[in-house]
C-alpha cells in the first residue's frame, strides 16, 4: 500500500474559531493508506503512535482507506505549546470536513476512544460507525463517584510532575505502567518507547484534560452504530460499565477473553472477529 504522510497545520482562526497557540504547530500527523471506498479514522491512545493500528489495518484488508492519527507531542511528533484534547477533537472534525470524508468509521483506543466518542457526539451526522477499544466515557468517575468535570482545570501540577522527572525515573515509571497494560511482552518495548519519545509537558497537560473529561451525558448525542470493546477484567463490573454507557443507545458492549488494556495486541483473534462482524453489519 502506498503511504502518504500529511502534516496538517489547521487554521483555527478561520475554520473553527480556536486560536492556534504555537506557530507551525500541528495538532496531529496523519498517515493515509489504502484506496478503499470506505474511510476509517484510527485514533491511538495516550502517548501512542498511530502504528498501534498497523496490524488492524492489515487484517481489515483492501476495502478501506485508513487515516491514521498520531497526536502532537506523542511518540516523537513535534509538540504544541499548549495542547488541548478538546482542540484535538475539533481538529479531527475539521479534517473530516476538509478531506470530504463521507461517513467515516472512527476507531479509538483508550484516550483515543474518548476522543472518538467526543467526535461522534459533536458531529453525529458525519460519522458512519464508532468503535471504542477499552475506553470509558468517564474513567475518573470509576475511582471518584462524586467527580464533576471542571470548566477550566488547573493543569500546572500535572505538567510539573512530568517535567520534574529525571530520565531514569521517567523510564522506570513508564515500564511499570505499561507492564500493567500490555500482556504481550513482544509489544512492551514498542509501547514504552512511544511513551519515552513523548513530550513531558504534553503528557502532563493531556493527562489532566483526560482526567477532567466526562462524556457520560454527551454520548446521548451519538446516533451511529457503536461497538464498545472492553478488557476482560471489566466483565466483573458489568453494572458499572453499563452505567457508564447507559446514554449511548446505539452501543453494543463486548468483553475480551484475555489480556490487558491493549486488546489489539493481547486478544487478537477475538478482537479481529469483533471488528469484521461489526463492520459487515448494517448500513451507515
Amino acid at each position: 500500500m502506498k503511504k502518504i504522510t500529511l502534516t496538517l497545520i489547521l487554521s483555527f482562526f478561520t475554520a473553527i474559531g480556536i486560536s492556534c497557540v504555537a506557530q507551525n504547530a500541528s495538532p496531529f500527523q496523519v498517515t493515509v493508506t489504502g484506496k478503499g471506498k470506505q474511510a476509517i479514522l484510527f485514533i491511538p491512545g495516550y502517548s501512542c503512535s498511530g502504528d498501534v493500528w498497523k496490524e488492524t489495518i492489515q487484517q481489515l484488508g483492501p476495502n478501506y482507506t485508513s487515516h491514521v492519527f498520531t497526536f502532537a507531542g506523542f511518540a516523537g511528533i513535534t509538540p504544541q505549546a499548549n495542547p488541548s484534547l478538546n482542540e484535538w477533537v475539533q481538529a479531527i472534525g475539521h479534517y473530516i470536513q476538509t478531506q470530504k470524508l463521507n461517513k467515516p468509521i472512527v476507531v479509538g483506543h483508550s484516550l483515543g476512544g474518548v476522543a472518538a466518542m467526543w467526535l461522534a457526539s459533536e458531529y453525529p451526522d458525519k460519522i458512519g460507525k464508532l468503535i471504542v477499544v477499552d475506553a470509558l466515557p468517564c474513567l475518573t468517575a470509576i475511582y471518584n463517584s462524586n467527580f464533576q468535570s471542571q470548566a477550566t482545570p488547573d493543569c500546572s501540577a500535572f505538567i510539573q510532575q512530568f517535567e520534574k522527572m529525571d530520565p531514569q525515573t521517567f523510564k522506570t515509571t513508564q515500564y511499570t505502567a505499561m507492564r500493567s497494560m500490555v500482556a504481550d511482552t513482544s509489544k512492551l518495548e514498542t509501547v514504552v518507547q512511544w511513551s519515552l519519545k513523548s513530550d513531558k509537558a504534553t503528557l502532563g497537560k493531556i493527562y489532566c484534560d483526560f482526567s477532567n473529561t466526562d462524556m457520560r451525558e454527551k454520548i446521548a448525542a451519538i446516533t451511529c452504530p457503536s461497538l464498545i470493546l472492553l478488557e476482560a477484567s471489566f466483565k466483573a463490573y458489568q453494572d458499572t460499565m453499563n452505567s457508564q454507557y447507559k446514554n449511548l443507545k446505539t452501543a453494543r458492549i463486548e468483553y475480551s477473553t484475555k489480556g490487558l488494556h491493549f486488546i489489539m495486541y493481547d486478544d487478537k483473534d477475538w478482537y479481529y472477529n469483533q471488528l469484521r462482524t461489526f463492520l459487515s453489519q448494517g448500513n451507515f
